[in-house]
């Protein structure tokens, strides 16, 4: 495993962090279902014994359950070996006091006494502003000083103007951006990816796969150009290497929930430096980028983040039988998938929870989506 170094705190930390937000699941339950806690467990030890020492959690992740899987997995001895990453989520927070109960609600859930990295989830301009006026900038101030927070950050979803405008505005130790190949320019891109490495932040790489989509088998028309590659790779060994060839990028996070997918991150992490590919293969790189952009047609990422839905639709699976379709070109396969999925063929369908955990996904998610998940690029 190889380490980077944030150079405001002195931190050491894996350049491969665990995501935890799409850990197994017990067979049955499309999108944020239970998890299999006994594999999950074995998955993330694993990883642990093999050193990775950054987990990173949030309080919607799998309908507020990983905070407290994480809490029980790591009470055994391993919370000294990581560093814990948490989010307070904006859309939960009316009043100052809603960030103090919030808080010392995680750090109940996480069973910790401290979290080491703590994020303000997934930031847009208007959000921020608002946090900012209900004065959370004092109340970070006032949990680095007792102890509770170690490091203060952020998570982003929006565009780079507001990004800049939100390093600019807090002594921030780090944050964290949606960063991949296809990404370059959405969000904060690279661009930002630089800009807040200027300012001596540390950052955390998220959606590097794009939700599992650049870990796939490619489209023909992908596949074409990066086997004209000297080195032959898999589609998620391209898409990692190309986000740890830069510099700036300190962790970057994947929502490993296979073994087989853990094993591969860990091999590639030992050998993924730094500005080691090539101009000729960052030339591939781009020219794959832009063939997957020129045929997909919705931004989506399987994040869930805009269910449930109120009408029983299972959004994340429509688009992506939306965007298969348009990648392969296969319409009876797609279709197919579609009525299997959302059909409910396989398992119950994921816009038709429980009142319970509709209720419990209410509290977590974002009241307006702020994702820009069925655009079109």
């Amino acid at each position: 495993m190889q380490y980077r170094r944030i150079d405001k705190n002195g931190d050491e930390l894996s350049i491969l962090g665990f995501g935890c937000m799409r850990l197994p699941q017990k067979k049955g339950t499309p999108g944020d279902g239970p998890i299999d806690e006994p594999r999950a467990e074995q998955q993330l030890k694993m990883a642990i014994d093999r050193g990775v020492n950054y987990l990173d959690t949030a309080m919607p992740y799998h309908l507020g359950a990983s905070e407290p899987f994480l809490g029980k997995v790591l009470s055994n001895g391993y919370r000294q070996k990581v560093k814990l990453a948490t989010k307070l989520p904006h859309w939960s927070v009316e009043t100052t006091d809603d960030m103090d109960r919030l808080m010392y609600s995680q750090l109940k859930r996480l069973k910790t006494e401290r979290i080491d990295y703590y994020l303000i989830h997934a930031l847009s301009g208007a959000s921020w502003e608002k946090m900012e006026t209900l004065g959370v900038c004092d109340f970070i101030r006032r949990a680095k000083e007792s102890g509770i927070i170690t490091n203060a950050g952020f998570s982003f979803h929006g565009d780079r103007k507001a990004f800049e405008h939100i390093v600019d505005s807090f002594n921030w130790d780090f944050c964290q951006i949606q960063f991949n190949y296809l990404d370059r320019k959405h969000q904060a891109g690279i661009k930002g990816l630089k800009y807040a490495a200027s300012k001596g932040l540390g950052v955390i790489a998220m959606e590097s796969l794009r939700g599992g989509l650049l870990a796939r088998e490619a489209p023909p028309e992908v596949a074409n150009i990066l086997d004209g590659a000297e080195q032959k790779r898999t589609p998620a060994e391209w898409a990692l290497r190309w986000v740890w060839n830069h510099p700036e990028v300190t962790v970057l996070l994947s929502g490993m929930n296979e073994e087989a997918h853990i094993e591969e991150n860990l091999r590639i992490a030992d050998e993924a430096f730094p500005e080691s590919l090539s101009e000729a293969e960052l030339d591939l790189v781009k020219q794959a980028s832009s063939t997957y952009l020129s045929m997909m047609k919705a931004v989506c990422t399987g994040c869930y983040y805009c269910m449930p839905c109120s009408s029983g639709v299972d959004i994340p699976t429509c688009f992506e039988y939306y965007n298969q379709l348009h990648l392969f070109h296969n319409v009876r396969w797609a279709k197919l998938g579609y009525l299997a999925r959302v059909g409910g063929l396989f398992a119950p369908r994921a816009g038709h929870r429980s009142a319970k955990s509709a209720a419990s996904a209410r509290r977590c998610v974002p009241r307006n989506s702020r994702f820009r998940i069925c655009s079109k690029r």
